[in-house]
């Protein structure tokens, strides 16, 4: 009877996952979205860089302010009961931004929707956790950010379509509906661990077994511990970049510099959803079969992304378009499927009992990053002003110099993160 109901376990956890994980893609598309439709929002909100920065950002902040409250509400109230009531949330937002009639509610609606997806991460690094052995973690997490550059593909040329056909507003609405019915499977699917179907732990022994640390606790363990500083500050500067380039200002740059349409800009910036979708598996495979470490492929991340950066701060008008493509692609890699190793490495430096805590605190500092950034770009480029209504290559020229600086630090603090791997 017992060996019935594991086999059960182990069949409907997948079923709980690919749930998830068609969520992720939602996550992503919103975090990307703006970069293909963002001409048509300046134009069409009457609103100059700063403000469309600030727009771009409003999904970053309540999305980097919650993942402490994501960790605790993951490893207390609960994954299911968490990502429902959020994705509510997140579904008012994307109405309201599709139907603002100026600046003000779209940021209101933007904010609301980084508030509503902010809890599916952690939650789902917790039902993982619960759900699925220490060995196989690293590349469940691996699927899952595949799945997540799915949903940055799905913003990138597919968006330029749909906005082409319906208008950007339309699609937000259409989207905001998806993100409803997406609540309403995961209340019905989803379940927090085997045993609240009766059935035995599918995930390592040690995990069921692990005593109980309670919230307080929990936070002053992360935050005391030195393993988890160098990671946050990789994450922060890393994502930076990401976020700045891939989901905000690439696809002005690739149209006011280029001169590309909007649907060419989102055929390159799709390059960034492929390589994310290649490198999330990939860089788990070789960090758990190649180099047998995670740090090693932290640091070569890093100079990988430096190298890329310093092309679009110093070349930033003269780079071959099939090179842009590679640009992209590789970022995708490097600066963005890599957290499937970041995230590892959190998960692996704590008790699997403050599992959401650990990876809802270091979860914190990307988005954070990007609500820094985002804006900052945004106010670079309006202090160079413009030429015939667009931003100049000098203006992109110093924001792709302050994405290079971030690239430099994240390297340098790659070098002091702790290895965590174990056979």
């Amino acid at each position: 009877m017992e060996k019935n109901a594991l086999q059960s376990a182990l069949r409907y956890r997948w079923l709980i996952f690919w749930v998830l994980a068609v969520g992720y893609i939602l996550v992503y598309f919103h975090r990307l979205c703006p970069a293909v439709v963002a001409v048509d929002m300046m134009e069409d909100l009457r609103a100059g860089g700063t403000l469309v920065g600030i727009l771009g950002s409003a999904y970053f902040y309540p999305y980097a302010i919650m993942q402490l409250p994501a960790g605790l509400l993951a490893d207390s109230w609960g994954p299911r009961k968490t990502i429902s009531l959020f994705f509510l949330i997140a579904f008012v937002g994307s109405l309201l931004l599709g139907l603002a009639p100026s600046v003000a509610p779209a940021v209101v609606g933007r904010t609301l929707v980084g508030l509503g997806v902010s809890m599916l991460f952690v939650s789902t690094m917790k039902v993982l956790a619960e759900w699925f052995k220490k060995s196989e973690f690293a590349f469940m997490t691996g699927i899952l950010m595949a799945m997540g550059g799915i949903g940055s593909l799905t913003a990138a040329t597919p968006l330029a379509l749909l906005s082409a056909w319906m208008g950007w507003r339309l699609s937000f609405v259409a989207v905001g509906i998806f993100t409803l019915v997406l609540a309403v499977l995961v209340w019905w699917i989803v379940r927090d661990r085997p045993s609240d179907f009766g059935w035995p732990s599918t995930a390592d022994a040690v995990a069921v077994e692990s005593p109980a640390i309670g919230l307080a606790e929990g936070v002053r363990t992360v935050l005391s511990s030195r393993a988890f500083w160098p990671i946050a500050v990789w994450f922060f500067f890393m994502l930076a970049v990401f976020f700045s380039f891939g989901g905000l200002w690439g696809g002005p740059y690739l149209m006011h510099v280029y001169g590309l349409s909007k649907g060419q800009a989102g055929n390159i910036l799709s390059m960034l959803a492929i390589g994310m979708i290649v490198g999330s598996p990939l860089l788990s495979w070789v960090s758990n079969n190649v180099f047998h470490a995670r740090k090693p492929v932290l640091v070569l991340s890093g100079a990988v992304v430096v190298g890329v950066t310093f092309f679009l701060a110093f070349f930033t008008e003269s780079i071959p378009i099939a090179l842009l493509y590679l640009v992209c692609f590789t970022l995708g890699i490097f600066s963005s499927a890599i957290v499937v190793i970041g995230f590892t490495t959190t998960k692996e430096s704590f008790p699997v009992a403050i599992a959401g805590t650990a990876v809802g605190l270091v979860n914190l500092f990307p988005f954070a990053g990007g609500a820094v950034f985002q804006p900052l770009l945004g106010y670079v480029l309006e202090q160079q002003g413009r030429s015939n209504g667009v931003f100049t290559v000098q203006g992109y020229q110093r924001a792709f110099v302050i994405l290079f600086a971030c690239s430099i630090v994240a390297l340098v603090s790659s070098l002091f993160v702790k290895e965590t791997y174990s056979e």
